[in-house]
């Protein structure tokens, strides 16, 4: 489910995992406005620490313009930050095309795959790829860092150095193996769980019928996300009304 070769590194979750590639790189950073709060909370305390932090904008599909992107990331650049699958409104970012563009300027790609790991394909040229266990439906309150070889982000947390890559801190056996449980699951699960979600996504898309608009692009995303909008919807009464599915205004 992760890039061949590299280090793999248990965390206390993605929100650590995050923090440590970012503060452990330091230096300038270009990531996207529609980052999680732990990659846009962890750059902008860079930005106050007077580290130079480039924030660029996604257009209404929800993706980055790579011209753009070539355009901010630029030798002197030290990481580009992206998330795989946006967990808001579920487009896939073009992390490839970002890491080629970022190995081109000597910058590192740092890849938050938690809400696309297991069911989306992280592309071989990321250099740093943050995960998390209940994403997955494994336990809460463990994650990890996962560091191509040759990287060596400063350790995060001082005393001891117990885990891989210096990260220091006991951590519980029972959450990194029921991690690692529901990992082994998903990869056994992969095809099985893309076919049930394809299906449901198509029901859907046919139920919800015109008058409803997808948010963000329709086909680069994971359609296990559905993120739908209607004009002049009482999203209130509506979940009032619609207690037995679950989702959120």
């Amino acid at each position: 489910l992760l890039p061949p070769g590299g280090t793999l590194a248990f965390t206390s979750g993605a929100t650590e995992a995050l923090n440590w590639a970012i503060k452990g790189l330091g230096g300038s950073v270009v990531t996207l406005a529609s980052e999680h709060a732990a990659v846009l909370d962890t750059v902008a305390a860079l930005r106050s620490g007077g580290h130079e932090v480039t924030v660029l904008p996604v257009g209404a599909d929800g993706l980055v313009d790579l011209d753009q992107a070539r355009a901010a990331i630029v030798p002197g650049t030290k990481l580009v930050a992206a998330m795989l699958v946006n967990n808001e409104i579920g487009v896939i970012q073009p992390i490839a095309a970002l890491a080629e563009i970022a190995h081109a300027a000597g910058a590192l790609l740092l890849c938050d795959a938690v809400q696309g790991y297991g069911r989306v394909d992280i592309p071989a040229t990321c250099d740093l790829v943050a995960v998390s266990g209940h994403k997955i439906y494994g336990p809460k309150g463990i994650g990890a860092l996962w560091v191509r070889d040759g990287v060596a982000p400063a350790p995060l947390l001082h005393g001891g150095g117990q885990e891989a890559l210096g990260r220091s801190g006991t951590l519980s056996p029972a959450l990194c193996a029921g991690f690692g449980t529901a990992a082994a699951l998903m990869a056994v699960r992969r095809d099985a769980d893309a076919a049930q979600v394809e299906r449901l996504w198509t029901l859907a898309i046919e139920r919800f019928g015109p008058g409803w608009s997808i948010n963000g692009s329709s086909d680069q995303r994971y359609r296990g996300n559905l993120n739908v909008r209607r004009d002049g919807l009482d999203v209130a009464r509506l979940m009032s009304a619609l207690r037995d599915v679950a989702f959120s205004a």
